[in-house]
């Protein structure tokens, strides 16, 4: 195993609309390995936070066992419109997994 003791790490803060926050330590190379030319780290970042959600998001409605709940399928939904906005393309061109 390598020795990661010498690894710069950066830690990003995360708040939510009424205050409550966390904090996300992340491998800085790591991050820069990821970017495209002119991206900011946050960017990145946060373009990993959507394409997360979108996932889970997309797993909870189509891949769960039994009836989706209707709330649930409405947040899915939102989520990809948000995902289209941000990426200007949709999670199924994006991932090559659609429905």
């Amino acid at each position: 195993m390598s020795d990661t003791s010498d690894v710069e790490t950066a830690t990003y803060t995360i708040e939510s609309p009424d205050g409550e926050t966390e904090e996300l330590t992340v491998p800085t190379g790591l991050v820069d390995m990821l970017r495209e030319e002119g991206d900011e780290r946050t960017e990145v970042l946060a373009d990993l936070a959507m394409l997360s959600l979108a996932q889970q998001a997309h797993a909870v409605v189509h891949h769960g066992h039994g009836d989706t709940d209707p709330e649930a399928e409405a947040y899915e939904q939102r989520t990809m419109e948000l995902f289209e906005e941000r990426f200007g393309t949709t999670f199924g061109e994006m991932t090559g997994h659609s429905h």
